[in-house]
């Protein structure tokens, strides 16, 4: 009796050996129970004053082809931007326009 429950045993730990090399010797996974993935937000693409080009800038928003013309005559005038507030001196950019973009620029200098 004790020999037939030994082949029991060991015909049983031999089948779960090979259940688990043919999941890739990783045990399953508990089932839980979790939320549906949410899709991450896309990353905000920062624009940078002193190398984007007028159609770049364009796509800012509050910000027109004029404007983004604007702000680049003022790149070349004053030999780029030192700060992104320094947006505001450009006209037609104020401080509400600035407030929409500033977490969407950057001045970094080009490399």
């Amino acid at each position: 009796m004790k020999s037939s429950a030994i082949v029991l045993i060991s015909a049983l730990a031999l089948s779960c050996s090979a259940a688990l090399a043919a999941q890739g010797g990783q045990p399953p996974e508990p089932a839980t129970k979790h939320a549906p993935a949410t899709p991450a937000a896309p990353a905000i693409q920062l624009i940078n004053l002193n190398t984007a080009t007028a159609t770049q800038i364009a796509t800012l928003p509050g910000i027109g082809p004029k404007a983004a013309e604007l702000i680049v005559q003022y790149r070349l005038k004053n030999s780029g931007f030192k700060k992104i507030e320094e947006i505001m001196n450009v006209r037609g950019v104020g401080e509400k326009t600035f407030l929409k973009l500033k977490s969407r620029i950057t001045v970094n200098p080009a490399s």
